[in-house]
Protein backbone atom coordinates (compact mmCIF):
# COMPACT_ATOMS: atom_id res chain seq x y z
CA UNK A 1 0.00 0.00 0.00
CA UNK A 2 2.82 2.38 0.91
CA UNK A 3 4.64 1.66 -2.35
CA UNK A 4 1.50 2.30 -4.41
CA UNK A 5 0.89 5.56 -2.60
CA UNK A 6 4.52 6.60 -3.11
CA UNK A 7 4.33 5.67 -6.80
CA UNK A 8 1.11 7.69 -7.21
CA UNK A 9 2.68 10.69 -5.48
CA UNK A 10 5.80 10.48 -7.68
CA UNK A 11 3.67 10.20 -10.82
CA UNK A 12 1.53 13.16 -9.76
CA UNK A 13 4.65 15.21 -8.92
CA UNK A 14 6.28 14.37 -12.28
CA UNK A 15 3.17 15.33 -14.27
CA UNK A 16 2.91 18.58 -12.31
CA UNK A 17 6.53 19.48 -13.11
CA UNK A 18 6.11 18.68 -16.82
CA UNK A 19 2.88 20.69 -17.01
CA UNK A 20 4.50 23.65 -15.26
CA UNK A 21 7.47 23.50 -17.63
CA UNK A 22 5.16 23.51 -20.65
CA UNK A 23 3.15 26.44 -19.26
CA UNK A 24 6.31 28.47 -18.68
CA UNK A 25 8.21 27.34 -21.76
CA UNK A 26 9.49 30.02 -24.09
CA UNK A 27 9.90 27.52 -26.94
CA UNK A 28 7.29 25.96 -29.19
CA UNK A 29 7.72 23.66 -32.16
CA UNK A 30 5.31 23.18 -35.03
CA UNK A 31 4.58 22.43 -38.66
CA UNK A 32 2.88 24.52 -41.37
CA UNK A 33 1.47 23.74 -44.80
CA UNK A 34 0.69 26.49 -47.30
CA UNK A 35 -0.10 27.21 -50.93
CA UNK A 36 -0.60 30.17 -53.25
CA UNK A 37 -0.03 31.72 -56.65
CA UNK A 38 1.21 34.85 -58.39
CA UNK A 39 -0.81 38.05 -58.56
CA UNK A 40 -2.81 38.13 -61.78
CA UNK A 41 -0.58 39.24 -64.65
CA UNK A 42 0.03 38.53 -68.31
CA UNK A 43 3.74 37.74 -68.09
CA UNK A 44 3.95 34.47 -66.17
CA UNK A 45 2.24 31.87 -63.97
CA UNK A 46 3.58 30.67 -60.63
CA UNK A 47 1.69 28.22 -58.40
CA UNK A 48 3.27 26.80 -55.26
CA UNK A 49 2.72 24.72 -52.17
CA UNK A 50 5.17 24.37 -49.31
CA UNK A 51 5.98 22.79 -45.97
CA UNK A 52 7.60 24.58 -43.02
CA UNK A 53 8.97 23.43 -39.70
CA UNK A 54 8.39 26.12 -37.04
CA UNK A 55 10.52 26.88 -34.00
CA UNK A 56 9.12 29.74 -31.89
CA UNK A 57 10.94 31.54 -29.09
CA UNK A 58 9.06 34.03 -26.90
CA UNK A 59 11.35 37.02 -26.43
CA UNK A 60 9.17 39.17 -24.23
CA UNK A 61 5.62 39.38 -22.93
CA UNK A 62 4.03 42.74 -22.12
CA UNK A 63 0.59 43.63 -20.86
CA UNK A 64 -0.92 43.96 -24.36
CA UNK A 65 1.63 42.37 -26.71
CA UNK A 66 3.99 39.42 -27.01
CA UNK A 67 7.19 39.40 -29.07
CA UNK A 68 8.54 36.21 -30.64
CA UNK A 69 11.24 35.11 -33.06
CA UNK A 70 10.90 32.19 -35.45
CA UNK A 71 13.20 29.85 -37.33
CA UNK A 72 11.42 28.27 -40.32
CA UNK A 73 13.14 25.71 -42.56
CA UNK A 74 11.00 25.36 -45.69
CA UNK A 75 10.73 23.39 -48.91
CA UNK A 76 8.64 24.96 -51.66
CA UNK A 77 7.27 23.11 -54.70
CA UNK A 78 6.29 25.41 -57.57
CA UNK A 79 5.16 25.33 -61.19
CA UNK A 80 6.20 28.26 -63.37
CA UNK A 81 5.64 29.23 -66.99
CA UNK A 82 6.51 32.30 -69.04
CA UNK A 83 3.40 33.56 -70.88
CA UNK A 84 4.73 36.74 -72.50
CA UNK A 85 7.76 35.66 -74.56
CA UNK A 86 8.54 39.35 -75.31
CA UNK A 87 9.83 39.45 -71.72
CA UNK A 88 12.99 37.94 -73.21
CA UNK A 89 14.23 40.81 -75.38
CA UNK A 90 15.96 40.36 -78.78
CA UNK A 91 19.17 41.89 -77.43
CA UNK A 92 19.46 38.92 -75.04
CA UNK A 93 22.06 36.41 -76.31
CA UNK A 94 20.34 33.35 -77.85
CA UNK A 95 17.01 35.03 -77.19
CA UNK A 96 14.98 32.76 -79.47
CA UNK A 97 16.28 29.58 -77.82
CA UNK A 98 15.61 31.10 -74.40
CA UNK A 99 12.07 32.10 -75.39
CA UNK A 100 11.39 28.53 -76.50
CA UNK A 101 12.88 27.10 -73.30
CA UNK A 102 11.34 29.55 -70.82
CA UNK A 103 7.81 29.25 -72.21
CA UNK A 104 7.78 25.56 -71.23
CA UNK A 105 6.05 24.68 -67.95
CA UNK A 106 8.70 24.11 -65.28
CA UNK A 107 8.87 22.45 -61.88
CA UNK A 108 10.82 24.61 -59.42
CA UNK A 109 12.13 23.57 -56.00
CA UNK A 110 13.09 26.14 -53.38
CA UNK A 111 14.94 25.33 -50.15
CA UNK A 112 14.61 28.17 -47.63
CA UNK A 113 15.64 29.06 -44.09
CA UNK A 114 13.29 31.86 -42.97
CA UNK A 115 14.12 33.95 -39.90
CA UNK A 116 11.11 35.83 -38.57
CA UNK A 117 9.94 38.36 -35.99
CA UNK A 118 6.36 38.19 -34.69
CA UNK A 119 4.24 40.68 -32.70
CA UNK A 120 1.22 39.02 -31.10
CA UNK A 121 -1.90 40.68 -29.68
CA UNK A 122 -3.84 38.32 -27.37
CA UNK A 123 -7.64 38.56 -27.54
CA UNK A 124 -8.23 36.23 -24.61
CA UNK A 125 -6.47 33.29 -22.99
CA UNK A 126 -6.81 31.06 -26.08
CA UNK A 127 -6.94 33.38 -29.14
CA UNK A 128 -4.64 36.01 -30.62
CA UNK A 129 -3.84 38.01 -33.76
CA UNK A 130 -0.30 38.66 -34.94
CA UNK A 131 1.89 40.31 -37.57
CA UNK A 132 4.90 38.39 -38.87
CA UNK A 133 7.81 39.49 -41.03
CA UNK A 134 10.54 37.09 -42.16
CA UNK A 135 13.50 36.98 -44.50
CA UNK A 136 15.87 34.17 -45.29
CA UNK A 137 18.44 32.69 -47.66
CA UNK A 138 17.16 30.31 -50.32
CA UNK A 139 18.45 27.92 -52.97
CA UNK A 140 16.37 27.46 -56.13
CA UNK A 141 17.13 24.53 -58.42
CA UNK A 142 15.76 25.91 -61.73
CA UNK A 143 16.75 28.81 -63.97
CA UNK A 144 13.86 30.83 -65.38
CA UNK A 145 13.47 34.08 -67.29
CA UNK A 146 12.80 35.83 -63.97
CA UNK A 147 15.56 34.46 -61.76
CA UNK A 148 18.88 32.66 -61.99
CA UNK A 149 19.39 29.22 -60.52
CA UNK A 150 21.08 29.10 -57.12
CA UNK A 151 21.22 31.54 -54.22
CA UNK A 152 18.38 33.98 -53.51
CA UNK A 153 16.24 35.41 -50.70
CA UNK A 154 12.61 34.95 -49.66
CA UNK A 155 10.76 37.80 -47.90
CA UNK A 156 7.36 37.24 -46.25
CA UNK A 157 4.86 39.62 -44.62
CA UNK A 158 1.93 37.88 -42.92
CA UNK A 159 -1.12 38.52 -40.75
CA UNK A 160 -2.18 35.58 -38.60
CA UNK A 161 -4.81 34.28 -36.23
CA UNK A 162 -4.04 31.65 -33.54
CA UNK A 163 -6.36 29.66 -31.31
CA UNK A 164 -5.37 27.20 -28.64
CA UNK A 165 -7.08 23.95 -27.61
CA UNK A 166 -5.45 22.78 -24.39
CA UNK A 167 -1.72 22.75 -25.24
CA UNK A 168 -2.06 22.68 -29.03
CA UNK A 169 -2.05 25.94 -31.00
CA UNK A 170 -3.58 26.22 -34.48
CA UNK A 171 -2.69 29.00 -36.94
CA UNK A 172 -4.22 30.54 -40.05
CA UNK A 173 -1.78 32.88 -41.81
CA UNK A 174 -2.48 34.82 -45.07
CA UNK A 175 0.72 36.33 -46.46
CA UNK A 176 2.56 38.13 -49.24
CA UNK A 177 5.85 36.62 -50.46
CA UNK A 178 8.63 38.08 -52.60
CA UNK A 179 11.56 36.06 -53.94
CA UNK A 180 14.64 37.56 -55.60
CA UNK A 181 18.43 37.36 -55.43
CA UNK A 182 19.11 41.00 -54.46
CA UNK A 183 21.06 41.61 -57.66
CA UNK A 184 23.64 38.91 -56.94
CA UNK A 185 22.93 37.41 -60.39
CA UNK A 186 22.05 39.06 -63.68
CA UNK A 187 18.48 37.70 -63.78
CA UNK A 188 16.57 39.12 -60.82
CA UNK A 189 12.94 40.00 -61.66
CA UNK A 190 11.80 37.51 -59.01
CA UNK A 191 8.33 36.33 -58.09
CA UNK A 192 5.52 37.89 -56.06
CA UNK A 193 2.87 35.57 -54.66
CA UNK A 194 -0.11 35.60 -52.31
CA UNK A 195 -0.18 32.56 -50.02
CA UNK A 196 -2.06 31.14 -47.09
CA UNK A 197 -0.64 28.84 -44.41
CA UNK A 198 -2.24 26.49 -41.90
CA UNK A 199 -0.19 25.40 -38.91
CA UNK A 200 -0.06 23.53 -35.65
CA UNK A 201 2.42 23.95 -32.78
CA UNK A 202 3.08 22.69 -29.28
CA UNK A 203 5.16 24.08 -26.37
CA UNK A 204 8.43 22.31 -25.56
Amino acid sequence: MGRKLLLCLLLFFSVSIITAQEDNSRFSIGFNYGFGSEFNNKDYTFENHFYKAQLYYKLKERKHFQYEILVQPEINFAKHQLLNFYFVKPETPDYQEKRDRYTQLKDVREYVLNLGFLIRKPINKNCSFYVLGSVGPMITDTETERMSKGFAFADVLALGFSFRIQKIQFDIRPELRHVSNAGLSSTNAGYNTKNIEFGISYPL
